[in-house]
């Protein structure tokens, strides 16, 4: 990697530390202070959510940062200088990253295999900025070597795949959250991204609600491709996956390679 296009790319990774951290402690302490459904018993649950994202922490600069710049050193093809249209690349590259990142979604509830990862996430009762991490490491990882293809077929840089994961995270810290929001005001941004009240209901402990409301960054890709449920969030939606309760730390980091019983 160029010295130059290094430098570049370390500015972003500490610029993406400091911006999410912020942002997270942001919806932490405001969810807190103002938020929608009551929380419970927060003990059991925080350890559990943080004993997942610190796996994956730890995990992330040994696998997954290195796949991810395998991609980015474009080993089909290497693009021409961007030029004066440069944040107009930017811009369809995201767009790009978050269609193929719905239809990983939406494969994660469809196949057998990848739903057993997945479903980790979704064992979660309740939702709140700590969900934005809860993800078993295995995901993780598969979801990186996934990404891969969409990264080589359009050389897409390694510095907008790190800008895109920065908006990946501080969209599933927003969209997870239990901040209390104007109603007036998420109903205007639920048109261009995903909201609380479009996410929850994808959270819902119903099955045909968990296989709805894919979308990531950009709200508009259920509706283009007819996955958005029509529920309406409330404070009394039961949030989890349907008959099945959350698991023990240790028993959700083996929930993928143990017989399953749930779909």
């Amino acid at each position: 990697m160029p010295e130059g296009l290094s430098s570049i790319v370390a500015a972003i990774i500490a610029s993406k530390l400091i911006i999410v951290g912020l942002w997270f402690f942001a919806f932490f302490i405001g969810e807190r202070l103002a938020s929608v459904a009551s929380a419970p018993s927060a003990k059991a649950r925080l350890i559990r959510n943080g004993g997942l994202w610190l796996i994956v922490l730890i995990i992330s600069p040994l696998i997954v940062a290195p796949i991810t710049a395998l991609g980015g050193n474009e080993i089909l093809w290497r693009r021409p200088s961007a030029g004066e249209f440069a944040v107009l690349l930017l811009v369809i590259d995201i767009v790009l990253l978050d269609l193929w990142t719905y239809g990983v979604h939406r494969a994660y509830h469809r196949v057998p295999v990848l739903w057993r990862f997945h479903k980790v996430h979704h064992f979660d009762e309740f939702l709140d900025s700590t969900s934005a991490f809860r993800f078993h490491f295995g995901e993780v990882i598969i979801s990186a070597v996934l990404r891969l293809a969409p990264i080589a077929i359009f050389a897409i840089p390694l510095t907008h795949v790190l800008v895109f994961e920065i908006l990946v995270l501080l969209a599933a810290i927003f969209h997870h959250s239990n901040l209390r929001i104007p109603g007036w005001l998420e109903r205007w941004l639920s048109w261009v991204i995903v909201t609380p009240s479009i996410h929850w209901v994808h959270h819902h402990a119903t099955r045909a609600d968990t296989n709805s409301n894919y979308a990531t960054v950009f709200s508009f890709w259920d509706r283009l491709f007819a996955s958005r449920s029509q529920t309406k969030r409330t404070r009394a939606m039961k949030i989890g996956v349907e008959a099945v309760e959350d698991q023990s730390l240790l028993r959700l980091i083996l929930t993928p390679f143990m017989r399953s019983r749930t779909r």
